[in-house]
C-alpha cells in the first residue's frame, strides 16, 4: 500500500484531504514524499506561526526532549514558569490555565465563566447561560459545539448542552434583546473578534463596544475566543488591542507554540483565581515541549518590529489581491486574509492552487489565507502569481 491507501484504511474519515502526503519542510515551503515543493499560504490552519522547522523554535523543542518531555501538573517545571510570566507579560493578564487545543482553551473559559456567577450569585439564581454569535465556531467538544453558533456542525450529535444563546453578529438591537429575554441568567457573552471559520468576518468596532457596555453595566464576563486571531495573526499581538478593549478572558492556541499543541486561557483579576484546586485540569496542559516552543514564538512576536512586519505584509498581499479582477473584496486583518470572488468556486481554486505548488485555504465561499507570521516578501509574490494565473483563467 502507498501512504494514503494506508492512511485510509487506519485513520477514521473525518477530513476532506488533498491527495498530498506532505514529509518535510523548511521555513515558509513544505514539501511532498515525492519532492514537489509548495509554498505554504495556510500554515497548519495557522499553527505553524513561525513556519517550517524556525531553526530558534526547533532549537528549543530539540534541547527540551532532550532535558524532560513530560511530568504531569503534581509538579513545577521552570519552562512552564517561564512560559506563562511571559503569556501574562505579553498579553496583560494576571494568570493562565493551560490545555492542548483550542477546544480545551474555550471548555475552560466557559467552566470559568459559569463558576464566576455560581460563586457570587449562588446555585439557585441559575446565572449560566453564555451568549454566542451566530457564525460563530468555538471546537468540536460538546461543549463548544454547543457554543458555535453555526447549523452545519450540529447535525448528528444531539442533543446539545443547554445554556447557550446566539446574538447576530453586528446586531447591537439583537444583543441587547436577548440580554433582556435572559435577564439575570447571563453570566458571559462569547466572541470572536474576527469569525475565521465563518468566513473571515469581521465585528465592527461599535458592535464590540456594545459588548463590553453591556458587560460592565450587569456584571456579566467578556470572553475573547482568539485561537485563530491571537498571537500576532491580525497585526497585533491580541485582536483586543486593536479594538481597545480587554476581555475578562481571552482564548488562545493555534500559533500559539508554533506547531505543537497548546490551548491557553487567560483571566484578568475579575476572574483569574475562580477556578481553584481541582476544578479543573489537563493532564497535557503546560507540556514541556509546547512551553519551550512557546516561549520562542512568543519572544519574536512580542517584537514590535515583527508585528509592524505582519501589517506590512499583510499590505503587500491586499495590494496584490487587488490587482485580480475575479476578486470582490478583501476581509479580515494582518495576516487573516479572506478573499470574495466574484464568480470561481474557492474549493476548486484551492486545488488548482495546490496542483502548481501553493498550499491555501478556504472559509465558507471565500479563500483564506493564514501564511506564517514571518513568511518573505519573495514567497507572497510568488504565491499571489500563482492565485492570478489560477483566478484569470
Amino acid at each position: 500500500m502507498n501512504t494514503i491507501e494506508k492512511f485510509n484504511q487506519h485513520v477514521m474519515p473525518t477530513y476532506g484531504r488533498l491527495d498530498i502526503v506532505l514529509d518535510k519542510g523548511s521555513k515558509q515551503t513544505a514539501t511532498d514524499e515525492d519532492g514537489k515543493q509548495y509554498i505554504d499560504f495556510g500554515s497548519g490552519i495557522g499553527t505553524n506561526s513561525l513556519g517550517y522547522c524556525d531553526s530558534d523554535w526547533a532549537d528549543a523543542i530539540c534541547a527540551q526532549a532532550r532535558s524532560i518531555q513530560h511530568t504531569s501538573n503534581y509538579f513545577y517545571t521552570k519552562v512552564q514558569a517561564d512560559f506563562a510570566a511571559k503569556l501574562c507579560e505579553t498579553t496583560g493578564y494576571n494568570k493562565v490555565f493551560f490545555g492542548n487545543s483550542g477546544a480545551e482553551a474555550n471548555e475552560c473559559a466557559i467552566k470559568l465563566a459559569r463558576k464566576y456567577s455560581f460563586d457570587k450569585y449562588g446555585k439557585d439564581a441559575n446565572r449560566n447561560i453564555i451568549i454566542t454569535l451566530v457564525n460563530s465556531f468555538h471546537g468540536r467538544t460538546l461543549a463548544t459545539l454547543s457554543a458555535t453558533g453555526q447549523d452545519v456542525f450540529h447535525n448528528y450529535f444531539f442533543p446539545f448542552l443547554e445554556g447557550f444563546v446566539n446574538v447576530e453578529a453586528n446586531n447591537i438591537d439583537d444583543l441587547k434583546a436577548k440580554l433582556a429575554e435572559n435577564k439575570g441568567k447571563v453570566c458571559a457573552v462569547m466572541f470572536e473578534f474576527v469569525q475565521g471559520e465563518g468566513g473571515v468576518c469581521p465585528l465592527t468596532k461599535e458592535f464590540v463596544d456594545a459588548i463590553f457596555e453591556q458587560c460592565a453595566e450587569k456584571d456579566i464576563l467578556t470572553i475573547a475566543d482568539e485561537v485563530q486571531t491571537g498571537v500576532g495573526r491580525t497585526g497585533a499581538v491580541l485582536t483586543s488591542k486593536l479594538f481597545g478593549v480587554k476581555p475578562n478572558i481571552t482564548t488562545l492556541a493555534k500559533g500559539l507554540a508554533g506547531g505543537v499543541p497548546v490551548g491557553a486561557c487567560l483571566a484578568d483579576e475579575t476572574c483569574c483565581d475562580v477556578l481553584t484546586k481541582s476544578t479543573h485540569g489537563s493532564t497535557f496542559g503546560g507540556n514541556p515541549l509546547a512551553c519551550a516552543g512557546g516561549n520562542v514564538v512568543l519572544n519574536k512576536v512580542s517584537d514590535p518590529e515583527f508585528i509592524s512586519e505582519i501589517n506590512r505584509k499583510g499590505e503587500l498581499f491586499r495590494k496584490l489581491l487587488s490587482e485580480i479582477d475575479e476578486v470582490e473584496g478583501v476581509d479580515g486583518l494582518g495576516l487573516m486574509i479572506g478573499v470574495r470572488l466574484k464568480t470561481k468556486k474557492a474549493a476548486d481554486v484551492l486545488a488548482q492552487c495546490a496542483e502548481k505548488g501553493l498550499l491555501i485555504l478556504t472559509a465558507k465561499e471565500k479563500l483564506r489565507f493564514l501564511p506564517p507570521l514571518n513568511i518573505s516578501d519573495e514567497n507572497i509574490i510568488s504565491g499571489m502569481k500563482i492565485v492570478k494565473e489560477v483566478l484569470e483563467k
